[in-house]
């Protein structure tokens, strides 16, 4: 809700200024798109590298309780 009143504010004091941040949002969004799947990527590949590492451990503690 802030995000909209704060574009609001721009809109009334810089109209030229938040139209332009309309036409590019998108356009930014899509290419940031293919870094946040990379990042997802690869924090999916460490966490499956952690719990690779963990698993002798697990194994060895035993049944919980």
């Amino acid at each position: 809700m802030a995000g909209f009143l704060l574009w609001l504010l721009l809109l009334v004091f810089c109209w030229p200024l938040a139209l332009l941040a309309l036409v590019l949002y998108p356009i930014v969004w899509l290419l940031l798109l293919p870094l946040r799947l990379v990042g997802i990527t690869v924090s999916a590949v460490f966490a499956f590298l952690g719990a690779l590492l963990m698993l002798p451990a697990r194994v060895l503690r035993g049944h919980p309780g």
